[in-house]
This record gives structure tokens, sequence and C-alpha cells, in this order.
């Protein structure tokens, strides 16, 4: 039989194979893998270019998402201005709920590792550096209250920027504050009117997170998680702040009283404070006196100088009790209404009085400002939003608040010279004894006899004995008229006048007499009073503790209307030591502090050129 093409095909592809002579449909084993060699073939080298398209693909999948992740995580990236805040508006009509959303995203991120931060350490070039409180700061910008109410992302806002954080307002038991709706956005202004009336979780709520944070950061140094480790980090084990746990940065926390609180009860409202200050003291570099706030009724009565004064020394004598190294500062924030010139004066009296080491001055206002005319006007829903009761806050409150530094400047860079008071004791004993060895010297012409160590002695000791101004003892009780036993009338004339004489003598003779008694029962009593050594070391154990700084120019920091790098510079200019921001931060995202660092120091740079430019026109 004739091989068939098939067979020639397969004995020429394997000489070895041997066919069967009769035709059949079974095809054997080899068959199978020989028709298939230049296809196993292929599949060897095509695992080599897809391993190469793979790992390009791979490589640019990694570098993009190394990309995405370093510009999103930066807080100079436009996307948080110009797409993440409009999108949180879009998204949630209520203002409130845009807040929490944003903070509860942030909180999120930081847990992760993957939230906004300040790349480049722009502050390590130190031309924006300050001084507060006797701390170098890294920048002079501040975020205000409101931000962060309950201490939820406090190392967040520290990533983003700012020198000085501020949280709260806290009081001292939960309140939920007014009822929702309490936001209201005016867009076209860049503005908000709020009337929160001082939501709080509580300060014992809040103390915990903060205390947490705290023992958090004492693990990650290998210290521990217990009360130790806390107390450690508190006394400065770790060389930064106890309350930022960040070199350069300070943490304050905003205190205020319960709704509850009556504020006619002076003495209840300052256990309202104190109370936040035991509880929150140990975890603050600074604490705020929170007696501004618009949407509390009553709150702002508190600015009274009497009252102020009052539930201020409190909060002082709370803060320097706190059990810590270092003791909190103690600041209160003032309310832009109060803008008279007595008011003001008001105020810094009972600032210098309590020993408060500064001033927050600025808040939301009940004021209702027109239209900034480079913005664009408002439309008719936020016509309606004006009629809203709460406090404004935006753009608009600038110039009142760099008009208000400068007056709160100028009285508290110095405090004001009084004539010196000597205390009640010791100017009552020295007039009293100074007096009475004057007039016995002008009488007789010889100095009264005396022990001067005694008199020395009463100066010293400051203490007035009880003496008796008349020289009569009590028993000896005068009526109110004695009526004469002879008639002057019916006497001559030079019976009259020799009369008169004798009288005069008798007189002057008794008056003598009874000054020389009184200077001795001084003396005697004197001679029983404490030494003055012994009066100091009572002196120094009674003293205010907060004494030592009581004459020290005192802080300001200044909230209302700061937008910009050149506003913020401005009000430092004015007088303030730090700006702090937080309605710009509301509309500018997470980037608006970085932003205002940046054109601060552009405008600097400015300042500078157009001095030398200047100087060589000269």
């Amino acid at each position: 039989m004739r091989p068939t093409l098939r067979g020639l095909l397969f004995r020429a592809s394997n000489p070895r194979l041997r066919l069967a002579s009769s035709p059949s449909f079974h095809q054997p084993r080899l068959v199978r893998p020989l028709l298939r060699r230049p296809v196993s073939t292929n599949q060897q080298a095509q695992p080599v270019t897809s391993r190469i398209v793979n790992f390009f693909y791979g490589a640019t999948l990694v570098l993009g998402l190394g990309i995405a992740y370093v510009y999103v995580t930066d807080t100079r990236a436009s996307v948080h201005r110009y797409v993440v805040i409009p999108a949180l508006r879009l998204i949630y009509r209520d203002p409130e709920e845009a807040h929490h959303a944003g903070n509860h995203i942030l909180k999120s991120l930081w847990d992760f590792g993957i939230h906004p931060r300040e790349r480049g350490d722009p502050d390590s070039k130190k031309d924006l550096e300050t001084e507060v409180f006797g701390q170098k700061l890294r920048n002079p910008i501040a975020t205000s209250a409101g931000i962060d109410k309950h201490a939820d992302i406090p190392d967040v806002l520290f990533a983003i920027g700012p020198a000085i954080i501020e949280i709260g307002g806290t009081t001292p038991l939960p309140q939920n504050g007014n009822p929702q709706p309490r936001v209201f956005r005016l867009t076209s202004q860049q503005a908000i009117i709020n009337r929160y009336g001082l939501n709080s979780e509580g300060a014992d709520h809040v103390a915990m997170r903060l205390r947490n944070r705290v023992r958090k950061y004492a693990q990650s140094l290998g210290l521990g998680h217990d009360e130790v480790a806390e107390k450690a980090v508190l006394d400065g084990i770790a060389g930064v702040p106890p309350g930022s746990l960040t070199p350069g940065k300070l943490l304050a926390v905003n205190i205020a009283k319960n709704k509850i609180t009556p504020e006619e009860d002076v003495e209840a409202v300052t256990n309202d404070y104190v109370y936040c200050v035991d509880v929150l003291g140990p975890y603050a570099d600074i604490l705020v006196v929170n007696v501004s706030s618009p949407n509390t009724p009553g709150l702002r009565s508190l600015q009274q100088a009497d009252k102020l004064q009052h539930i201020l020394t409190g909060v002082v004598n709370a803060a320097h009790k706190v059990e810590r190294r270092t003791r909190p500062k103690v600041m209160v924030k003032v309310s832009p209404d109060e803008d008279s010139e007595e008011q003001i004066s008001g105020i810094c009296e009972a600032v210098w009085a309590s020993g408060v080491d500064g001033v927050i001055v600025g808040n939301t206002t009940n004021r209702r400002p027109d239209a900034l005319p480079h913005l664009r006007g408002f439309s008719p829903l936020e016509e309606q939003h004006l009629l809203e009761t709460g406090g404004f806050s935006g753009p608009h409150l600038f110039d009142r608040t760099v008009s208000l530094v400068k007056k709160y400047r100028k009285l508290l860079v110095e405090k004001p010279r009084q004539p010196q008071q000597p205390s009640k004791a010791r100017g009552a004993l020295e007039a009293e004894a100074e007096r009475i060895k004057a007039s016995i010297q002008a009488s007789t012409g010889v100095p009264p006899t005396s022990n001067p160590d005694p008199v020395v002695a009463s100066v010293d000791t400051g203490v007035v004995p009880a003496h008796n101004i008349s020289g009569k003892s009590d028993a000896e009780k005068q009526p109110l008229i004695t009526l004469p036993e002879n008639r002057f009338y019916d006497q001559t004339e030079s019976e009259q006048n020799q009369l008169k004489s004798a009288n005069d003598i008798l007189t002057e003779t008794d008056r003598l007499a009874g000054e020389k008694k009184q200077l001795q029962a001084i003396q005697e009593a004197l001679e029983k009073l404490p030494s003055r050594a012994e009066r100091d070391a009572k002196d120094r154990s009674e003293a205010s503790p907060h004494l030592d700084s009581i004459d020290q120019s005192k802080v300001i920091f200044a909230t209302g209307g700061i937008t910009n790098g050149k506003q913020a510079l401005e009000v430092l200019n004015a007088g303030a030591n730090v700006a702090m921001i937080y309605t710009a931060l509301v509309y500018g995202g997470v980037g608006t502090i970085s932003r205002v660092k940046d054109e601060m120091r552009e405008e600097m740079q400015h300042q500078v050129r157009e001095k030398r430019e200047a100087r060589e026109k000269k």
C-alpha cells in the first residue's frame, strides 16, 4: 500500500516512528506533542515579555500612587482648597455636618498615617520664629477655638503648620448647646454665623482624650503607658511642652461655664472655671478663660471689671496648684463688642490685678457688618441668614481687630503706675506715731522721750496696736453736751480773759499728756509684736503664687478677620504676639496655614526690598 502524504510527513519529522500498515483513525500518542511543539516554544517566550510589561505597569502604578500620596498629603496642594472644600459643601448642606465629616476624615487619615502635613519644614529657616511665654515658637500663627471642640484632632492640626492650636470651648459638664440648625454660611463673603452655644462633651471627657494622647506619646518613647509614664512626660522628661508634645508649639484649652450656672452667682461661675482648670490644666500649655461667647446667655456680663477680676483670680490660683513641674499660662478671651475706652480699661485693670498672663482680643460679634466691596454681594438666602441670631465671623472684622489690638497693647505693655500706697496697718501706724511726735515737739520744743527701737519695730512689723484715740478709758462715759457751771457772759472782761488763758493752758497740757500716753501705749504694744524676719516669713507663706509675674508685660493673641499673610503681619505690627485664624481655615482648607505663612515671607521680603530701594535713592 502506498504511503499517504500524512504518513510521509510524520516519517520525515520522526524517522523512528513506524505507522500501521492498515489505515486507522487512531493517532499515536506521540502525534499530539509533536504537533504542539512549535506552540510550546511560544509559551516559553511569552512569560519573559509579560513580566517586562507587568513590571512596567506595576512600576508606573506605584510611582503614580507615590506621587499622588505626596501631593495629596501636602498642605500646599490646591486640591484641598479647590476640590475638597467645595465637595464637602456640596455633599453636606448643613455646615455643622460638613465640619464633623471633615474632622472625621482627618482623624481617620491620621490613624492610617496618610494625613495632610506641611512638607519641607519651611519653619526650619526660623524667619518667622517668635517668643511667647518664654517659649520659642516656630511661627506666630495659631488656630482659634471651634475647629476642634472636643480634642479629636490636635495632632492633625499641629501637622498642618500652626505653632498654637486652641481646642474647645469646654464646659465642666456635658451640654448640647443650642438647637440645630445653628451654623449658617455666607459663602459670597467668606463669612459664617454660628450660635453653637458652647456644645461640649464635658471637661472629663476631653481630659480623658488628652490623657490618652500623653500616654501614647510616653509609650512611643519607651516609658510605658501608665500613670508614672504620664507624670514623667508632663514634668518635661521628654523635653517638649506637656500640652503640645511638639517642640516649638503650644496647646491651648478654652474653658467656659455651663449654661445652667447663673451668671449672677460669681462664686458658682468661678467654681465652674476652677473645675475645668483642675481637670484640664495638667494637659494644657495655655488655659483660655472664655467670657466672650455671644451664644451663651449672660456670659458676656462676666466681663465687668469686678466680676472678671474675681473669676480670673480664682483661675490663676487654681492654675498654680496644677500638679506639674511648670504651670499652664492663663489668658482671657474678650469680646470685640466691648470696645469703649471704659470697658477696655476695666478689663485691663482686672487682668493686671488678677495676674493673668495675657489676653485674646476678639471673638465673634453680634453686629452685622456691610458686605465687602471686593467680594460678591449677599445672595437672597444669605440676606436671610444675616437675620439669624449668632456670632458673625469673617474678613469684615479685621479692621476692628487691629484697632482693638492697639488699644489693648497700650494698656497691657506695662502696669499702670500708681502712687505708693503703704499697707493699711503700716501706714496708719507710721502716720499716727509721726503725728504725735511732731505735735509734742512743736508744743514743748523738746523731743518726746521714747525708746526709738519700738518705733522702728512698729514700722517694720506694719501692725497697728489697738488703742483708744481719746486717751480715756471706756468707763469714763461723757455726755453728749456738758453745760458750764459758771456762765461766761456774767463775768467781767478781765476775768473772762484770765479764764480763757487758763483754759487754753489746761487744754494744751491735757492734750500733750494724752498724746504721750497714746504714744507710750503704742510703743508697749509694738514690743509684743513679731520681728521683721518672722513677718517676712509669714508674708512669703501667704503670698499669692502669681505675684512674681503680675507686673510682666501681657501677651496678646489677635483673632478676627485674618485671612492672608499681609493681614497677619499687620496685626502683629499693631502689637499682637500671635495671629489666630478660624474662618479662613474653614473656607480655605488644611492648606490655609501654609499659604498664610508663605504670604508673610513674601511680604517681609517685599518690605525689605522697598527699604533697600529707599536707602539707595537717598
